[in-house]
């Protein structure tokens, strides 16, 4: 991963807000929160690390009537300690709460409810049991994650979701040991994995799996396996080249003007009709050769 720079423009589109939001990522999240509200699971959503936006920007679009979002980041805010201090001034130095903000704001008419704090907090702020779908993308150090994991394992509701962003990273080794340690010590059961993400429950995720596996399949541009580890089932995804899904414009996006066509060539036809020679230069025409010849042949004969 590497340091996605802020602009200073609205963006039009969900692809024009920075940060790392793959598109197989956006389609599975777009999946889970679509099959929580078929089924009728209610519950608040929940982001621990925003960076610009563009996540929690899909999030909200999920939103249904009597549930809340909320929104956990440092923001300029100061670390908890010098480890993370360190990581906030190498990967999110460009990161401000009004940038976020302004993003957000392009797509949604209400702000989250946003806390500018270290993700430790959250199990004061958030109520147990009180979420479906918890993301975790805040510091990648293990310690943090560690305590993230445990945050939404006690605000999840039975059968809520939580994905564990960079899991498997070359750059944080930290979230790889707390993931797994969370599979084999602490109750979490996968349901998949992307290049990017780990998505699993404290619930079920039997049905989960064979409702995801049915989906997935249809879908020509996903890589896709499964494996057994540990007496997990792991069903892994992969983009072949996947597009975003389609996701709402913003109230700024401004249409591309149409392609100019190219100038149509002149038809023949289209063409002015030239005027017709006057008597003059039809006489010109027709006397002219034979005058010519005559004169050559004299001059030949005055020479012989």
């Amino acid at each position: 991963m590497t340091n996605a720079q802020a602009t200073d423009k609205h963006p039009g589109e969900l692809t024009d807000v920075p940060g790392w939001f793959p598109p197989l990522d956006q389609m599975l999240f777009t999946w889970f929160l679509e099959r929580q509200q078929k089924q009728g699971i209610k519950g608040d959503l929940l982001e621990l690390g925003v960076y610009m936006g563009k996540s929690a920007i899909l999030l909200g679009h999920h939103l249904q009537d009597g549930e809340k979002f909320t929104v956990c980041d440092l923001f300029e805010g100061d670390a908890p300690d010098g480890a993370n201090q360190a990581e906030s001034a190498k990967s999110y130095a460009s990161l401000t709460q009004q940038i976020f903000e302004r993003n957000y704001l392009s797509f949604h008419d209400d702000l989250p409810t946003v806390i500018a704090a270290p993700s430790s907090v959250v199990s004061e702020k958030v109520a147990p049991a009180s979420c479906r779908f918890v993301h975790v993308d805040a510091s990648h150090l293990y310690e943090h994650v560690h305590g993230d994991i445990g945050a939404a394992h006690d605000i999840l509701v039975p059968e809520g979701i939580v994905v564990l962003d960079d899991f498997r990273s070359e750059h944080t080794p930290g979230v790889s040991v707390a993931a797994w340690e969370a599979v084999l010590n602490r109750g979490l059961r996968p349901i998949c994995l992307s290049t990017q993400k780990l998505y699993g429950t404290w619930g079920d995720p039997e049905p989960l799996q064979e409702e995801l596996l049915e989906m997935l399949r249809q879908h020509s541009d996903v890589g896709l396996s499964v494996q057994s580890a540990a007496g997990h089932r792991l069903v892994r995804a992969r983009s072949r080249g996947m597009k975003p899904p389609p996701f709402p414009a913003s109230r700024h996006y401004v249409a591309p003007a149409p392609a100019q066509a190219p100038a149509a060539t002149e038809s023949r036809a289209a063409r002015p009709a030239r005027p017709a020679p006057s008597r003059a230069r039809r006489l010109a025409k027709d006397l002219l050769p034979p005058l010519v010849t005559r004169a050559v042949r004299r001059a030949r004969a005055k020479r012989s």
